[in-house]
């Protein structure tokens, strides 16, 4: 049907077309998702001014892109990069023994990978630190909060 090396030729361009695709298909999914969540929220709060009712200000969470008032955790791009980099060499191991020339399509994955791990390495690890430290302290003004006093 199709010889080899045409196969080898358009798997590199389905995937990279694949992927952009998907990547474009979740930005506007969820673009969607958050223009439907604050039209319902506006008319929410157009209802309830019109009964006369007082309405709390929108909280934090409501404009960040996951819902969730806390920033992302740095060790998210320690788990990227890892994953990433071993893709990479996975690609590649499996690309030079299937194909033979081809394997250094694998240093793509590869490269970002090692790009996130990087990253980690010189601000992650630090951002991460700082986070820890927030959160003990929010912790420890919960519990003093908390307690009864006598």
């Amino acid at each position: 049907m199709f010889e080899p090396q045409v196969i080898v030729f358009f798997v590199p361009i389905v995937a990279i077309v694949m992927g952009i695709g998907i990547g474009m298909l979740a930005i506007i999914v969820n673009y969607l998702k958050r223009k439907h969540l604050f039209t319902l929220h506006h008319q929410e709060r157009m209802a309830a001014i019109e009964k006369g009712i007082d309405v709390p200000p929108l909280p934090d969470a409501f404009f960040t892109e996951d819902g969730n008032a806390s920033p992302r955790s740095p060790h998210r791009s320690l788990l990227t990069g890892l994953v990433l980099l071993f893709l990479g060499l996975a690609l590649m191991l499996a690309l030079y023994v299937e194909v033979g020339s081809q394997f250094l399509w694998g240093l793509i994955p590869a490269a970002v990978g090692l790009a996130y791990l990087i990253y980690y390495f010189a601000v992650g690890r630090k951002l991460a630190a700082l986070m820890l430290e927030e959160r003990k302290a929010r912790l420890a003004e919960t519990v003093r909060n908390q307690t009864p006093t006598a």
